[in-house]
């Protein structure tokens, strides 16, 4: 009894609590040095393939028959498929149209197999390739979420918001938050009439917070919505509130249905100065703000942030009824998302 007793004290399920913790930390180094080892075999592999293919002029059926040779040596490997030998072959021959160093090979084998063949056929140039592989290592992306995020463009939209960050803040956190922002922003996880309100609209992407972080990237860590504000008399509320890890700000939302004002910036402006003065600390650093509207004309927009004296960008926003039929069908179900999300919270 005295035994059992002991082992339910505080000290000891901490102590219990840690070794778990511990363990599944080695379970993760574990999976990504295998991980690791089997793709550096694969790229030698396709290296092989590619070098034996050209240089003896070995047909289609060459891999066939080395497909039966490995699988009857390693019947428990799937690697060695027809289908998969073609796969490796295809990865290699990607990345070698153009002159490849270690320190890519290294990138490319620290992410699993299946993020590299999703990359490689669904990237149309080594640039964007190479984002994805450095946005997936950086970011922990799961197999669904990198490909809703290759089939919505992220690479194409990422900071390319309007902002006014050369002029309102310093070198190199300018550039820095410029990248935060993207345009547009890809809310197809939003089911609403073409004629929703602002509330609607808020209402919706609160619904689905892990899917509008998501979308926002990485960083971003939600705070409120409606958040009051006193300023002298009067009390204003903001839209959506955040903070962003990485730039160490408070990042405050405003969400517009119809096309941009001018008039939006100069109530936003107003509301990052109330944020700075009421919110901020003196480790953070100035407020950004993200005016997010139906559509916009980029030289009214231009125009409008040229003379705001506190730090935002401007970006459209487009819902599922407003993208091309093609890419709503290859765009992940919300319920596939919700799946991989909790698995990467899982560790699995």
């Amino acid at each position: 009894m005295s035994s059992e007793l002991s082992t339910a004290a505080p000290d000891y399920r901490q102590w219990l609590g840690e070794l778990k913790s511990r363990f599944r930390q080695v379970q993760i180094k574990a999976a990504m040095a295998v991980n690791r080892e089997l793709l550096y075999f694969y790229w030698q592999l396709g290296a092989d393939i590619a070098q034996r293919q050209a240089s003896h002029a070995w047909g289609s059926g060459f891999l066939e028959q080395l497909s039966r040779d490995l699988m009857q040596e390693f019947p428990e490997v799937k690697g060695f498929s027809l289908r998969n030998l073609k796969y490796i072959r295809q990865w290699f021959t990607f990345w070698c149209q153009e002159p490849i160093g270690q320190q890519l090979v290294a990138q490319l084998t620290a992410i699993p197999w299946g993020h590299n063949l999703a990359i490689i056929s669904k990237c149309q140039s080594h640039a964007e390739a190479l984002y994805y592989v450095q946005q997936t290592q950086a970011q922990n992306w799961s197999r669904a979420v990198l490909t809703h995020q290759i089939e919505s463009g992220l690479w194409q939209r990422e900071g390319k918001a309007l902002n006014n960050f050369t002029q309102t803040l310093p070198a190199p956190h300018s550039d820095l938050a410029a990248q935060v922002l993207k345009d547009p922003y890809i809310f197809d996880f939003l089911s609403l009439t073409p004629e929703h309100t602002e509330r609607e609209l808020e209402n919706a992407l609160l619904e689905h917070i892990t899917q509008f972080l998501l979308e926002l990237g990485a960083g971003f860590a939600y705070m409120g919505r409606q958040v009051p504000l006193q300023v002298g008399e009067r009390e204003f509320f903001l839209d959506l509130l955040f903070y962003h890890t990485r730039l160490h700000c408070h990042v405050v939302v405003e969400l517009k249905t119809v096309d941009f004002e001018p008039e939006f910036a100069g109530k936003l402006n107003f509301y990052l100065k109330a944020v700075d003065e009421q919110l901020r600390s003196e480790h953070d650093a100035p407020t950004i703000g993200l005016l997010l509207c139906k559509s916009k004309d980029k030289l009214v927009a231009e125009y409008a942030l040229s003379d705001i004296h506190k730090p935002m960008g401007l970006a459209s926003y487009q819902l599922s009824h407003e993208l091309p039929q093609e890419l709503r069908d290859k765009l992940p179900s919300i319920e596939a998302l919700e799946q991989e999300l909790k698995e990467m919270g899982n560790g699995e």
